[in-house]
């Protein structure tokens, strides 16, 4: 797995819709929260408490919490070809974004993850609100502050037994270059 290179102090714009959406969400349900980039923040700092993480390839700590799940992210070595991978199914290729015809045409289909867990390794409470390309975590973040949404995403859960662990694969066609409604592709609970 690559990682972008970036060595810039900077929050990707894509990035940044879905960081004002949350911080408005906590703000207004009264919740404290410390916003740090990935850069600064280390394993001792997500032992802390609980931890929203935003966007993938730009971000280590996402790829890193979320490799062991059945959803992950992966990329080819030019990162060129971004994808979520199942790891119950490794070798199907339905989650994919070809950087290229992102570039070039700015319409193409975006794939998310959004998950909730406990991370092993902090023991807290983990959220990650990331995508493959522009559009992804602008809908992951979009998708976790709406209602109409999260209930769906409820009723989902109750279905699977209330279980408090989750993951779901969420879709959006991008359309000059503004991403569209979500769609959830696949849900996991645990």
């Amino acid at each position: 797995m690559t990682q972008a290179k970036d060595n810039l102090t900077t929050v990707a714009i894509d990035d940044l819709s879905s960081v004002v959406r949350i911080a408005g969400l906590l703000q207004s349900n009264g919740k404290q929260y410390t916003l740090r980039g990935e850069r600064v923040t280390s394993l001792a700092d997500l032992r802390t408490g609980p931890a929203v993480s935003i966007g993938a390839f730009d971000n280590a700590w996402t790829l890193r919490l979320t490799n062991p799940l059945r959803y992950h992210f992966s990329n080819n070595a030019d990162l060129s070809e971004v994808r979520i991978v199942d790891s119950s199914a490794p070798a199907q290729s339905r989650w994919v974004a070809d950087r290229a015809v992102q570039v070039a045409t700015n319409n193409y289909r975006d794939y998310a993850i959004l998950a909730r867990f406990t991370d092993t390794n902090t023991g807290k409470l983990t959220v990650i609100v990331a995508g493959l390309a522009r559009g992804g975590t602008i809908t992951a973040g979009e998708f976790l502050t709406d209602d109409n949404d999260m209930a769906q995403l409820k009723r989902a859960s109750q279905a699977a037994g209330d279980k408090k662990n989750m993951e779901v694969v969420l879709s959006t066609e991008i359309i000059d270059g503004e991403p569209g409604s979500p769609k959830i592709e696949a849900t996991y609970f645990w």
